[in-house]
């Protein structure tokens, strides 16, 4: 069940006109209900595996507040990590970690005797299993007070807008929205449909006619490309990723104001960063903060000096890429995200508040590199395998006059993604990328216009699914 889909919307009305008429526990009972057909329509068969994960950290949270004894505490912990990571390197690593451990032994003349499994991913795990994670270990470190209310805790996890996708919320900031009684405002709603309507026009306009251009790119033999090609494959891709999974966020949001929930920010513009650690403060936040607080701070952070703390930017980045998938391409592009992280801390990258940062235009050259070193790990990214990166790379020595296929490309990017950074960059100006559901409504209305009609009148060839609900 797409957002982007009919059945989607008529899904939604239904839980929205049931949804108004309950009070607040019959709201939670509404959401639960809804949120588990929601993820039924994806697969049935992983209900029992969601509401596993809910139980274990459900009685596990329960249990370390309401014993005072530090071992004890440490051993429920360890309970509710081994579970959670158990199923999730199951379900996604083990196929991997299975096939390359058979290669290596085959490589040596070994026998491999390790059992293949044809074992399918299930939709969101990696997000579920995340958040589930954060609220048992913020209970543990006395972040968060546990809920003895299984239903609101179960709403927690499987809250249907952002269940298969992200945002990773933190119990400290959604819980208290499930406990609390919610009567959606004229405020949410218009907030709501500013959202919705951008989130969908990424995800229609932007990311799915990008996704034929990157595909034609990545479909063809290496050999048979030129560097603009490769390039502007590159550059579609970089925009279908953005468009697709901060149009999801987007929209995730916006049906949730209509609820009465207020979700995190997921992206804050990032192709505007000037630097690594700009960058993952403006993409999937919630990931990049879940990974500092609970893996690099954790590891030790940047309190054990230089070499201390280069390996846990390397380690964290390395994690953050594997957790996208089961697949060395995800690793590397992860590797390459760490070396930029450690080589602008060793040339001094610092963060610079907001009244002290140069104009846009001074900022120009370094989002710009930036941009490009993010389009760099995207190659690997979205290769099928490191062979196909490296000799897309190669050719990245070869050009001459564009093609037709490159100054097709060029074109469309040009037309689809440059508006889209005029309305980021007018945003930016003004520091909020809300600022426009505060404007005259004269203006809201011309731009409200302009998503909408080129959700009409230029629809992608085919519909797509959202990229990260393969991870």
């Amino acid at each position: 069940m797409l957002f982007n889909s009919f059945g989607f919307w008529l899904f939604f009305v239904v839980v929205l006109v049931l949804y108004q008429q309950l009070r607040h526990r019959g709201q939670n009972v509404l959401l639960l209900i809804a949120s588990y057909f929601f993820y039924g329509c994806w697969d049935w068969r992983f209900l029992g595996l969601i509401l596993f994960s809910t139980l274990v950290d459900y009685c596990v949270a329960l249990a370390i507040e309401r014993t005072h004894l530090l071992s004890r505490k440490r051993l429920l912990l360890f309970v509710s990590m081994a579970v959670n990571l158990g199923l999730l390197a199951f379900f996604k690593y083990y196929g991997f970690f299975a096939k390359e451990l058979a290669a290596l032994l085959q490589s040596v003349g070994a026998p491999a005797m390790i059992p293949t499994l044809s074992i399918i991913l299930p939709v969101g795990i990696s997000f579920y299993t995340f958040q589930t994670m954060s609220y048992t270990i913020d209970v543990y470190r006395g972040d968060c007070k546990a809920t003895d209310q299984l239903l609101d805790f179960a709403v927690y996890v499987a809250f249907f807008p952002q269940l298969v996708a992200g945002p990773i919320e933190r119990a400290s900031h959604f819980l208290p929205q499930v406990l609390a009684d919610r009567r959606p405002t004229a405020i949410d709603f218009r907030d709501g449909l500013y959202l919705v309507i951008s989130g969908m026009f990424r995800k229609v306009v932007i990311a799915d006619n990008m996704a034929p251009l990157a595909n034609t790119i990545f479909a063809r033999d290496a050999v048979e490309l030129s560097g603009w090609e490769v390039m502007l494959g590159v550059y579609a891709f970089a925009f279908q990723i953005y468009g697709d999974f901060s149009g999801y966020s987007a929209i995730a949001r916006g049906v949730s104001k209509w609820l009465g929930f207020d979700l995190m920010a997921n992206f804050h513009m990032p192709y505007f960063a000037i630097s690594p650690s700009d960058f993952w403060r403006r993409w999937h936040i919630s990931l990049s903060q879940w990974l500092r607080d609970y893996l690099y701070i954790p590891l030790g952070g940047n309190r054990g000096g230089t070499f201390a703390t280069y390996r846990n930017l390397m380690l964290t980045m390395l994690l953050g890429g594997l957790w996208h998938g089961a697949n060395w391409t995800f690793i590397v592009w992860g590797a390459i995200h760490g070396l930029l992280l450690c080589g602008y801390r060793a040339l001094g990258d610092g963060r610079t508040k907001v009244s002290q940062r140069p104009s846009f235009v001074g900022r120009l050259p370094q989002m710009i590199l930036m941009f490009h070193f993010v389009c760099f790990a995207w190659l690997f990214f979205r290769a099928e395998s490191l062979t196909q990166a490296l000799a897309m790379l190669g050719q990245l020595g070869t050009w001459g006059p564009m093609s037709a296929l490159a100054q097709t490309i060029l074109g469309l990017i040009i037309f689809f993604c440059v508006p889209l950074l005029l309305l980021e960059w007018w945003f930016d100006e003004h520091h909020d990328p809300m600022w426009i559901t505060q404007i005259h409504w004269g203006w809201r209305t011309a731009v409200y216009a302009y998503l909408m009609l080129m959700m009409v009148f230029f629809p992608p060839p085919a519909p797509a699914e959202f990229i990260y609900f393969q991870f």
